[in-house]
């Protein structure tokens, strides 16, 4: 963040409530979560296997690398990082809160 970008961020966390901060970013991590767990299930039940088992068996070369089995293939994956990602950050700001930390400080 550059210095002009700081100056506006600072002025609203300082107008914010703390408090209001925080679930606004438990929030947007808990929909993020509920979005990729989704999209995980959705391909769980059409393709009747877990991601993993999805790559062992090669199903988008068995498939011959057909746009739609590569494009599931792309955003399955990408829907499991979010969900480790969010999981990541829910417990960062959970833990954080938990000893005090105060997101203005940082």
């Amino acid at each position: 963040m550059t210095t002009i970008e700081k100056a506006p961020a600072d002025k609203i966390v300082e107008k914010i409530p703390i408090d209001e901060i925080r679930e606004a970013l438990i929030n947007e991590y808990q929909r993020r979560f509920i979005r990729y767990k989704m999209i995980d299930g959705a391909m769980r039940k059409k393709y009747g296997m877990s991601f993993s088992d999805f790559e062992s068996a090669n199903i988008v070369r068995e498939r011959k690398f057909s746009w739609d089995v590569e494009s599931d293939s792309m955003e399955w994956e990408h829907a499991l990082e979010g969900v480790r990602y969010a999981e990541q950050k829910l417990k960062y700001i959970e833990g954080q809160t938990e000893f005090g930390f105060d997101f203005r400080k940082r």
